[in-house]
């Protein structure tokens, strides 16, 4: 039972960090750095580039707390790994990997 507890908090825990991680990512790719590059300014890219990196890490090393209690295959393990370097992929992971595991 303590197990099954740890495991929802860990995966309640990774669910939040991934959307956090994707957003962060998104206003980096897409908001931040046009303006550093349009107007010269890289506030912006100072303001979100540690806290995004903060998130990229505690997203993977959350990702390999949670891999054996989702029963991952190796497969679906490199996929959740990838989605966090593709804009929109850990809402992606979110959506269909994580959210049911709550639910169910």
């Amino acid at each position: 039972m303590h197990e099954n507890l740890t495991m929802f908090s860990f995966l309640n825990i990774f669910r939040i960090v991934a959307f956090l991680e994707g957003l962060s990512y998104i206003l980096l790719l897409f908001i931040a750095t046009p303006i550093k590059y349009m107007t010269g300014n890289p506030e912006y890219v100072k303001l979100l580039g540690m806290p995004h990196g903060m998130l990229f890490i505690l997203y993977i090393v959350l990702a390999f707390l949670i891999k054996r209690d989702m029963k991952w295959t190796n497969n679906t393990f490199l996929f959740v790994l990838l989605a966090s370097i593709i804009p929109f992929g850990t809402f992606y992971v979110e959506r269909k990997l994580l959210k049911p595991a709550t639910n169910g």
